[in-house]
C-alpha cells in the first residue's frame, strides 16, 4: 500500500512503515508540504495496528538538502500558520516572537517523531544538511550509506539548530567541534563519534535499514513505547525543552543580523549557489564534496 500525500509518500510493508520524502527534482529540500507531510507519515504510522517501526527516507540522490531557500519557502520564508498581526509592520521590521511561532510550529512537528511511541529509523543517503539535520537528528536511529554526509553549515552564518539534537547525540566535545565550524561528517566519523548506528553500502541501504526495522515486530508495542520513552525522559530532564527553545529564538535572531542581511541580499547579485560556494569554501567540505559527485 502506497499513498502519495503532496510531496510525501507514506507506505505500509508488512510491520513497517516508510515515509519518503518525494521531492528529488529539489533534492527533497523541506517546504511547508514536506514538512507537515512528515507529520502527517508519523501520525498514521503511529495509528496503524500493524505497524512496529518506521523508516523515513528520501527519494533520488540525496535524503534532503535542508530548507528551500531558492524557493523562498526556507526559515523565515513561509509566513505564519498564526493570526496577522494586530499592527501592521513596518517594512524591514523583524517580530521575534511571530518568527518564533512559526518556526516552532516546525519544531512541534519534526518532534513527532521523538514522541511517537514507535522506533523512527532515519535513512541517509547522499545528504542530509542544514535544516535536514533539525529533522533527522529527531530519529531513534540513523542508518547511513557508506559515501553520505552530514552537517549543519548555517551554523557559519544565517542560523542555529532549532531542535538541538546535537549535544545530547554527540555530547559536549563533538557538538562544538561540528557546530561552531559546520563541519561536514562523514559516514566514517559519523559512525566512530557514535552519531549513526549502522554504515552500509549506498546500494545496500534500503534493504539493511527495512531488514532491522522488520525484526521490531518481534517485540511487543508496548515494550517498544515504555522503552522509548523511559530513554527521551532521561534527555529531556537535561533540559532538551529549554536548549530548543532557545535553539528556534537564537535561530531567527542569526537571521537578522546585519551580516545575514547582506549574505541574503548576496542571493540576487552573485546567485544562491556562488554564495553557497564562498560560504563554505574556506572549509574545504559540503562544496568539494558535492563536486567530486558531479
Amino acid at each position: 500500500m502506497t499513498e502519495r500525500a503532496q510531496e510525501v509518500r507514506y507506505e505500509e510493508r508488512d510491520t513497517v512503515a516508510i515515509i519518503t520524502l518525494d521531492r528529488p527534482e529539489r533534492l527533497n529540500t523541506l517546504t511547508e508540504a514536506v514538512v507537515q507531510g512528515v507529520a502527517d507519515g508519523i501520525d498514521r504510522a503511529t495509528a496503524s495496528q500493524p505497524v512496529r517501526a518506521i523508516v523515513l527516507r528520501g527519494e533520488g540522490r540525496v535524503f534532503t538538502a535542508g530548507y528551500d531557500l531558492v524557493a523562498g519557502e526556507g526559515a523565515g520564508g513561509w509566513g505564519s500558520p498564526f493570526d496577522a498581526p494586530s499592527v501592521k509592520p513596518r517594512e524591514g521590521a523583524w517580530d521575534p516572537v511571530r518568527d518564533y511561532q512559526f518556526m516552532n510550529h516546525n519544531v512541534e512537528r519534526f518532534m513527532k517523531i521523538w514522541h511517537c511511541p514507535k522506533p523512527v529509523i532515519g535513512q541517509i543517503h547522499g545528504f542530509a544538511v542544514g535544516g535536514a539535520t533539525d529533522l533527522v537528528l529527531c530519529c531513534d536511529q540513523l542508518f547511513m550509506a557508506e559515501d553520505a554526509y552530514i552537517g549543519y553549515a548555517p551554523s557559519r552564518i544565517f542560523g542555529t539548530p532549532t531542535t538541538m539534537m546535537w549535544v545530547y547525540r554527540l555530547g559536549l566535545e563533538h557538538a562544538k567541534q561540528f557546530l561552531l565550524t559546520g563541519e561536514a561528517i562523514d559516514a566514517q566519523t559519523a559512525y566512530r563519534i557514535g552519531l549513526v548506528s549502522r554504515v552500509v553500502p549506498a546500494a545496500e541501504l534500503a534493504a539493511a535499514t527495512e531488514e532491522y526495522a522488520a525484526k521490531f515486530q518481534h517485540i511487543p508495542a508496548n515494550q517498544l513505547a515504555l522503552n522509548k520513552l523511559l530513554i527521551n525522559q532521561a534527555f529531556e530532564n537535561m533540559g532538551l525543552r529549554t536548549t530548543q527553545l532557545l535553539g528556534t529564538l537564537f535561530d531567527g535572531i542569526t537571521r537578522h543580523t546585519e551580516e545575514a542581511y547582506r549574505w541574503a541580499e548576496s542571493f540576487e547579485t552573485k546567485g544562491f549557489r556562488e554564495v553557497i560556494r564562498e560560504r563554505d569554501a574556506p572549509f574545504g567540505d559540503y562544496g568539494e564534496r558535492k563536486r567530486r559527485r558531479s
